[in-house]
């Protein structure tokens, strides 16, 4: 089937996108408030985007009213964020931090989240998380009357010592991280355990030649 994005409601276009679109890293977020009211939340648009600098890209929805959610406001008004892996361990805390908590709670204090304070921002960081980005905002899309895109730059990585494998050429253990993903459907999770390696080719002028193709444009035999 074909899907003409345009001719569909906002709703149906986010089906679409995360039954596809998958799987996808989790952001864990912590910000502060004016109010110094912490908020915790996770997202799933979320990804790398460079290194120089280092970029972080958050997608951040609205709410049903059209408002911005705790996370984008205060992104907004203070232009700092930390961004926190979830591993297996934190699953079900990560989970409760989704709840629609009014404006003036704290999801670190009704999901029993313990933090740590961050070295260069205020917002802290998530203490169980195995790898933690300390953020600033350094773009913000408003494209659309439903979404935010937030561009961080990361100005500190803090991993635990337990996932360092070797500190002086900055190998990472990384699947002993167990990170977790996010699937298609309301709460689908996959764990990143079941991985493959395949070695990057170098270039071969000589899948280039016609001969070696069959009439059909497959490879000859």
């Amino acid at each position: 089937m074909k899907f003409l994005m345009a001719d569909l409601p906002p709703r149906q276009r986010y089906k679409l996108l995360v039954s596809t679109v998958t799987p996808r890293p989790i952001a864990w977020v912590t910000t502060r408030g004016r109010n110094g009211v912490v908020n915790a939340a996770p997202y799933s648009f979320f990804n790398a985007m460079g290194d120089d600098p280092p970029l972080l890209v958050l997608g951040l929805l609205k709410d049903a009213n059209g408002a911005d959610k705790d996370t984008a406001t205060n992104i907004i008004e203070t232009g700092e964020f930390v961004v926190n892996l979830v591993s297996e361990s934190d699953a079900e805390t990560m989970n409760q931090s989704c709840v629609d908590a009014p404006r003036d709670v704290s999801e670190i204090d009704y999901a029993g989240i313990a933090t740590t304070p961050a070295a260069r921002v205020a917002p802290p960081l998530i203490a169980t998380a195995p790898v933690s980005f300390e953020c600033v905002k350094r773009e913000l899309l408003e494209i659309g009357p439903r979404q935010v895109i937030a561009v961080g730059e990361i100005l500190v990585t803090h991993i635990r010592d337990q996932f360092i494998a070797d500190p002086d050429k900055l190998h990472i253990d990384t699947a002993a991280m167990r990170l977790i993903g996010r699937m298609h459907g309301a709460g689908t999770y996959l764990r990143n355990s079941d991985t493959f390696t395949m070695t990057r080719p170098a270039f071969d002028p000589a899948r280039l030649d016609p001969a070696r193709l069959d009439p059909a444009g497959g490879e000859a035999r």
